[in-house]
């Protein structure tokens, strides 16, 4: 049994550039394992999720894009503010093809700029149908919902969309639908994961979402710290090299032990690099320290040196299962 058990819509935000698609990806992966089904979604129309998995694009119909160990399956869906709108109409309102032919005079452009907390109803609202939509027999489609969400500075507006909407809407379609939304997000049917770099400016973005999120009272899940460099120093070494003080001759017996080229240069260049290494070391060790001071669980994942493939996902899930994710 996971961390998570129970909890059917995982949230993914962080820092842009802290890879929140690759962890949502492996997370959706993660949970999927055992011969579960989770639909994978994505709302900045970036296709992410499809250049991550190498699969045609994305669109607004759900589609199979990753089998999951034990039997499982991913499917993948790009979630359209303007389909949204046009699915919206005609739930709501029984507009049917009439809600594309609205489009032709720009209602969805007019509306969704004058009201821009409609456009999150829009795209939270088609999560909350996925998360608890149930077939013929009565059982939930999906056994989770994994968004792949807006960065951290837009997430606690992002996901309290009631607040968003009630200047424009008291009652009515909309005002239900708002409020349906928010009452999932702040159940304990939802966990908001947050990705984090050992960095100094993605970790303040970290401790700022989720004092945010706190205070919105909606449900923190992990802090998934990404990109976790091997540290190749430790102990004496370590404090050695960061007061520039490593022994020079056992460096230059290494270089002759594996039949390198010694030179007095070469050696300067190895403190130097030493030097800034346990620097490094340090520095997040102090991030770890305060990422850990959220007392949230905390998952790590390796730096991959090259780039990310379908495969590197993969094995993120697999490490993500391993310290408990699911």
């Amino acid at each position: 049994m996971g961390d998570w058990e129970g909890v059917r819509l995982h949230v993914v935000t962080g820092k842009g550039g802290t890879g929140k698609t690759t962890v949502a990806s492996a997370l959706a992966l993660a949970l999927a394992g055992g011969g579960r089904k989770v639909l994978l979604a994505e709302v900045e129309e970036r296709q992410g999720l499809a250049q991550l998995f190498d699969v045609a694009p994305l669109t607004y119909a759900e589609r199979r894009i990753a089998p999951a160990s034990g039997g499982g399956e991913v499917y993948g869906l790009a979630i359209d503010a303007r389909e949204a709108m046009y699915e919206y109409l005609a739930m709501f309102y029984r507009l049917g093809r009439a809600g594309r032919a609205l489009d032709r005079v720009g209602f969805v452009d007019f509306a969704t700029t004058i009201a821009p907390g409609l456009r999150d109803v829009l795209l939270t609202g088609k999560t909350y149908e996925a998360a608890r939509r149930k077939d013929a027999r009565g059982e939930l489609v999906y056994d989770a919902v994994v968004l792949d969400a807006p960065p951290t500075g837009r997430i606690t507006r992002f996901l309290d969309v009631n607040t968003s909407v009630s200047s424009l809407a008291r009652v009515g379609p909309i005002h239900r639908q708002a409020n349906s939304i928010t009452t999932l997000v702040h159940s304990p049917l939802t966990a908001v994961h947050v990705v984090a770099l050992l960095e100094e400016m993605p970790v303040q973005e970290t401790v700022d979402a989720v004092a945010e999120l706190r205070a919105a009272k909606i449900p923190l899940g992990a802090v998934i710290v990404n990109q976790v460099r091997e540290a190749h120093l430790a102990g004496r070494e370590r404090t050695a090299a960061r007061s520039g003080k490593l022994d020079r001759d056992m460096i230059a017996e290494g270089l002759k032990a594996a039949a390198l080229p010694f030179s007095n240069v070469l050696v300067d260049q190895l403190c130097t690099e030493a030097a800034g290494h346990a620097r490094r070391l340090e520095s997040e060790r102090r991030a770890r320290q305060e990422l850990a001071a959220l007392d949230r669980p905390m998952y790590t994942l390796p730096r991959v040196p090259g780039g990310i493939d379908p495969t590197a996902v993969y094995e993120f899930a697999e490490t993500l299962t391993e310290q408990g994710a699911s």
